[in-house]
């Protein structure tokens, strides 16, 4: 009955990957993505001149830098749809796909500070200058942290038979159904306060808080296949990691970029030690 699961959720799982990852899809989220900018900015105008009403939001529309808000933070919502799609590789893969969206969360919130600024006078801007170059050079940071942790990255296998790999594989895949649902419910409950409240959620927090679950259940199920303490450890690790994010999504300015530019680094110094001591494990490669 489980191996009967597992085979009816990979084939489901395969189906909504292969099609979210083929090119037909990837050119309508691209020219979907320029269209919204372009008519988030011609709204913009249009309410700012008063051509327009849009209620609640004219605040949020009068600014003319709202429209690239909105282009972001469509993007960081595809981009949690992909995370979605690589938490069945390897937990390097899909913890560097975290720190992906960490990067861009803050560069988001970069162009979010930019948007605040309606008069260029240091007076008024200088507060929001300092959050931009804070989220500048944090998403800088991670993203030149991370890219050396890819270079160093290595696999081992973490189970000791092809029947072993393959099903915890497959328990991934099926974690990661999971997963989409929760994105999906998590999608709609936003949609739902938009149009009732006019207020967007912006729900980051609440799926890397369901993420985190996902990561533990991973943990535990890796139990199953090993007991290796070095294999252990890295998994666990990785998952105090997805923690880290999680908290630097939750606090102020500059406290937040700390945090997550130390996650980086404690990745990194992860990856250096793991590295090391992997002369003592079972000299196979794959994906684990």
């Amino acid at each position: 009955m489980k191996n009967k699961i597992l085979n009816i959720s990979e084939h489901f799982f395969n189906r909504i990957k292969n099609l979210w990852e083929s090119q037909l899809t990837n050119k309508i989220v691209s020219y979907s993505l320029v269209w919204i900018f372009i008519l988030s900015s011609v709204t913009s105008y249009l309410v700012r001149n008063n051509y327009i009403s849009l209620g609640h939001f004219n605040t949020a529309f009068s600014n003319p830098f709202f429209a690239i808000e909105i282009a972001f933070t469509l993007l960081l919502i595809l981009e949690l749809l992909s995370l979605i799609f690589v938490l069945h590789k390897s937990v390097a893969k899909s913890v560097g796909k975290q720190f992906e969206l960490l990067s861009l969360i803050f560069l988001r919130s970069g162009f979010k500070e930019f948007s605040h600024i309606d008069h260029f006078e240091w007076e008024t801007m200088s507060e929001s200058v300092f959050h931009m170059f804070a989220y500048g050079f944090g998403a800088l940071a991670i993203f030149i942290i991370f890219g050396f942790t890819e270079k160093l990255r290595r696999h081992t296998r973490l189970t000791e038979t092809e029947d072993d790999q393959k099903e915890f594989i497959q328990a991934k895949k099926f974690l990661s159904l999971l997963l989409l649902v929760s994105f999906l419910v998590v999608g709609f409950f936003d949609i739902k306060a938009l149009i009732q409240k006019e207020e967007y959620l912006h729900s980051f927090n609440t799926f890397y808080t369901v993420l985190i679950f996902s990561d533990i259940v991973i943990v535990l199920i890796a139990l199953r296949y090993t007991l290796n303490y070095y294999k252990i450890f890295r998994y666990s690790a990785f998952v105090l990691a997805t923690i880290f994010i999680r908290i630097s999504l939750s606090i102020n300015a500059y406290y937040n970029v700390i945090i997550g530019v130390a996650t980086a680094l404690f990745v990194l110094v992860l990856t250096l030690a793991y590295n090391y001591f992997l002369k003592d494990l079972p000299e196979r490669k794959l994906k684990g």
